[in-house]
């Protein structure tokens, strides 16, 4: 992965994903709460996604072919979509199955009544240090956008992915704890089955905003409005006096493809032409190195002199 940050919280999010899965997993096992399997089932897909974006990552590195001419950059984008599957199925409609099966079977936890709660408070450290590692990461790459512009607008999805994935989990593990905690109070095993839905839920929301935000990605993005503004500008130059419009796309998260269309000097011949174009494209690249691929084409913007320049035509 090109961006050391996203892979920093990645690894951080498995780590804990990884040891929060298994202690949530043996509290369920000693006390059959439907709250700790909902949530041992949650911390196991988020790792089985922490890897998926991992492996995304490597793949994208591959360079271009003949098969695939602008390289895979956009197998980030589809395995951040895979991941918000993940999390709708594995984890959402999991849990919202364990919950109905739950309120149709209640029953309070009669065993091993402090383990749920040590495990939680316990998942809830290791999840903290997670998220706090990604705003970290994220506040390096962000700038001055908020946190919602900044989900909505980042091209790398690694980062949006774990933000929001940590968030779920945090939010989650209030709610079984919540849910736990009153089962343990009131010996009724339906609240134990609500915290379990309350996170159900939870997870379904979010795998829709990550679905949605990743389709937008993988349906192709253009460069943002800074990068747009400072192509265009870098496109001017000698031998270039304007830019008649121009196109961009993203081919991956740090790979972006330029075309535009440029007017160029009626009375130019083909090597200045030639040459202007060259400088511009090396003007573009200094100004916007993720520029990667560049097309443009020579144009008169004034469709009288054109014509009026037409070989053949009296003037």
């Amino acid at each position: 992965m090109s961006t050391h940050g996203g892979t920093k919280a990645i690894i951080a999010a498995l780590a804990a994903n990884l040891g929060i899965a298994v202690t949530k997993f043996v509290a369920f096992l000693l006390t059959a709460s439907s709250s700790m399997l909902a949530e041992s089932v949650h911390s196991l897909a988020d790792s089985g996604n922490q890897a998926l974006l991992l492996l995304g990552g490597k793949k994208a590195r591959r360079g271009a072919d003949e098969k695939h001419p602008f390289g895979y950059g956009r197998e980030r984008y589809i395995y951040a979509f895979i991941v918000s599957i993940v999390l709708f199925t594995v984890g959402g409609l999991f849990a919202l199955y364990e919950a109905y099966h739950k309120f149709h079977d209640p029953h309070p936890i009669d065993a091993w009544k402090w383990v749920p709660v040590v495990v939680l408070v316990a998942a809830i450290a290791m999840e903290s240090y997670s998220f706090r590692t990604a705003i970290h990461e994220s506040n390096a790459v962000r700038g001055k956008k908020t946190w919602v512009q900044f989900v909505r607008t980042a091209k790398a999805p690694e980062l949006p992915v774990v933000l929001l994935e940590d968030l779920g989990a945090l939010i989650g593990l209030v709610l079984a704890l919540f849910g736990v905690g009153l089962t343990l109070i009131t010996g009724d095993g339906r609240w134990d089955a609500a915290g379990t839905a309350c996170i159900g839920i939870l997870l379904v929301l979010i795998a829709i905003v990550l679905a949605l935000e990743t389709k937008s990605l993988l349906l192709g993005e253009s460069a943002t409005k800074e990068d747009v503004a400072a192509i265009e500008a870098a496109l001017v130059g000698p031998g270039v006096p304007s830019v008649i419009h121009v196109k961009t796309l993203h081919l991956g998260p740090e790979e972006l493809l330029v075309a535009a269309k440029i007017e160029v000097d009626v009375r130019s011949g083909a090597p200045e032409i030639a040459d202007a174009i060259d400088a511009a494209e090396a003007r573009v690249r200094a100004a916007v190195p993720i520029a990667t691929r560049i097309y443009l084409e020579p144009d008169l913007r004034d469709r009288d002199v054109r014509v009026s320049a037409a070989p053949g035509r009296d003037h």
